[in-house]
Formats: structure tokens, sequence, C-alpha cells
């Protein structure tokens, strides 16, 4: 027969250990670094940001871009798009021209509330290419 012994401080020590696990699991993205991405066989798109995808539809951007949000973007939203619940599912973005504007501005400038990144600014680090190329495939993954 088993026989259990009480050790008041070692339930004590188990407990802090846990309390520090969980918050350090859940923090948002801790240091991140973006994954360059090739975007040199894309149509150029110009500087200035664009509020609707150019490459919707094109084969070579859907390619490049679920590359790039293999590499960039799913260890917060999932493999192929399907989240765990850290992030936003991004199966349920708005398809089509309703929701690239929401999408780039937060592809560009990340989120963040009350001091804290819940999304890293993605847009300088990997550019409005790759972001477009992202979006053409997750419009590829839509579940709305």
């Amino acid at each position: 027969m088993i026989r259990f012994v009480q050790k008041p401080h070692m339930a004590a020590l188990a407990a802090f250990a846990v309390g520090l696990a969980i918050p350090a699991a859940l923090s948002a993205h801790g240091d991140v670094t973006p994954q360059p991405v090739d975007t040199s066989k894309l149509p150029e798109i110009g500087d200035a940001w664009l509020k609707a995808n150019p490459y919707r539809g094109n084969a070579a951007a859907i390619a490049i871009g679920q590359s790039a949000y293999g590499q960039n973007c799913a260890r917060c939203h999932g493999l192929d798009a399907i989240s765990g619940g850290i992030a936003p599912d991004l199966r349920y973005l708005d398809k089509d021209d309703a929701g690239d504007e929401w999408y780039i501005q937060r592809f560009q400038h990340g989120a963040s509330r009350d001091g804290k990144v819940y999304m890293p600014p993605m847009g300088e680090a990997l550019g409005q290419k790759a972001g477009w190329a992202i979006r053409a495939w997750l419009d590829t993954r839509y579940d709305g």
C-alpha cells in the first residue's frame, strides 16, 4: 500500500513554481525575430501602403505567403492559420477587400493594449509585399 505523507512546504513550493510558469507561458510573444521573406518574384507595388491586396489570387504570392506565414505568424496564430487560442484565428478574417484594410493595419503597426504587445508590428521588418502575400494565402484558408 502506498502511503502519502503530507509535506506542506513541498506543496507550497510546487504551487509557487506553477504560479511562475503559467504567466511565463502566456506572455504574449517573447523575443520574436522576424524571418526574411523573399518577395523578388512578386510584381512591384510601390512604397505607399495599399488598402487592398494587389496579390489576391496570384499563385506565386500565395506560395510565398504560405511560407512567410509558417516562418513568422504560425507560432502565435497556429499552423495553417488554425489558432490554438493564444492569438486570433485568422481563418475568420473578413475575406477579400472587406478585411484587407484591418489586416494591413495590424500587420504594419501591430497591436498593443495597456502597454502589452499582443502582436508585434511586422510592416517595417517584412515589408508590404510580404504582408500582402501572407494575406493572399490567408484568403485561401477562409472559414467564415
